[in-house]
């Protein structure tokens, strides 16, 4: 295998990653405001916590669920566009000059996010705490829903000149196939996080999340089964079907694991599935990195976009020595992080009061 080859394979594998981390991540955060509500119904004697189960300490379970481990998942993205970048130079300045917009507006969301996750705490105040939700929402759902158009135009191909520029505009993106890859990683994601919170909460908390889960599995797998069979008829390879074909039992998997309430055999489902549709992406791609609708003669392709053989052997061994100690660090995070979570765990706010200015009086609450 060249070394082109071989790093299109580590972005590959570094984008998978992502999607399956940062997946539930982003679920768990747009479901904060529909699990994040006080349950209503169930078995006292199923669901010991239901006394405890206000609003607030319900969104505080599911924002801890992913509190140890959220910033190390998006790490992959951090890495994978570092080899982007670094391997594919020619691709990199093409797409994202493309999706200059879309890119922006996902790392908007994604720094709203962080301000929002990192901030909820340090204030004692109802509304405070309001604004933070609005901004986890806002920068889980946009990016869930963005990263499937991204990608989803990648695989099609974008108007591209023969000096490799982009000479569409930001409506040439949101096309039938773009937005039907959205609807698949918002669908996918939130089903992932309602299986993740249900790995990783107890009692009413966590039949709800299966209940959703559910609920949510059918429609995620007709939706993923029409995105893999657009995508694998029209610019698939007879390889990808392997993807295809592992990412439909998979979604299968899911409809019965979940209809199950068996957590983590729905867990394992929803990663392969994850798996296989970006692995088909991908797939489907190869040689080409980003197809021109201009012309076929534009095409980027792996060769005509890569750096130097040596930056590429640089980057192999410092990847060689790097990356196993990543992997090993996060890995022993997510072991020690292990346990479920309930909201009898829930400790009582230690935030700073609020400062309110009433008619030129200070009054602290």
């Amino acid at each position: 295998m060249s070394l082109e080859n071989f790093w299109f394979l580590v972005i590959t594998i570094l984008f998978i990653g992502y999607f399956v981390l940062e997946g539930f991540d982003f679920g768990v955060g747009m479901l904060m405001p529909i699990l994040g509500r006080t349950h209503t119904g169930g078995d006292a004697q199923v669901a010991p916590d239901a006394p405890e189960a206000d609003p607030d300490t319900r969104r505080r379970v599911l924002l801890n669920t992913i509190g140890p481990v959220w910033d190390g998942n998006e790490v992959w993205l951090l890495t994978a566009g570092g080899a982007l970048f670094a391997a594919f130079g020619g691709w990199y300045a093409t797409m994202f000059t493309a999706f200059y917009l879309p890119l922006l507006i996902i790392l908007v969301g994604l720094i709203v996010r962080v301000c929002a996750i990192e901030w909820r705490g340090k204030i004692n105040d109802p509304r405070w705490r309001m604004w933070c939700d609005v901004g986890i929402g806002l920068g889980s759902w946009i990016p869930a829903l963005l990263w499937g158009v991204a990608f989803a135009n990648v695989v099609r191909g974008l108007p591209i000149d023969a000096d490799a520029q982009y000479t569409g505009g930001f409506f040439n993106l949101l096309n039938p196939y773009a937005l039907l890859g959205g609807a698949t990683t918002l669908l996918a994601f939130l089903t992932h996080g309602a299986v993740f919170l249900g790995m990783k909460t107890t009692g009413v908390l966590q039949r709800d999340a299966m209940d959703l889960a559910a609920k949510l599995a059918i429609p995620t797998a007709v939706v993923a089964a029409v995105f893999l069979l657009w995508t694998q008829f029209s610019y698939g390879s007879g390889w990808t079907w392997i993807a295809v074909i592992a990412a439909a039992l998979a979604a299968v998997g899911m409809v019965v694991a979940t209809s199950l309430r068996r957590e983590g055999l729905a867990f394992a489902a929803t990663s392969v599935a994850i798996i296989g549709t970006v692995a088909t992406l991908f797939g489907s791609l190869f040689p080409d990195v980003l197809p021109s609708t201009t012309d076929e003669a534009y095409n980027l392709t792996v060769a005509n976009t890569s750096s130097s053989h040596y930056t590429l052997t640089i980057m192999t061994w410092a990847a060689a020595f790097i990356t196993p100690v990543v992997i090993g660090y996060q890995a022993w995070s997510y072991w020690v992080f292990r346990q479920r979570i309930s909201t009898a765990q829930i400790p009582a706010h230690t935030g700073l009061p609020s400062l309110k200015v009433n008619a030129g009086v200070d009054s602290r609450r």
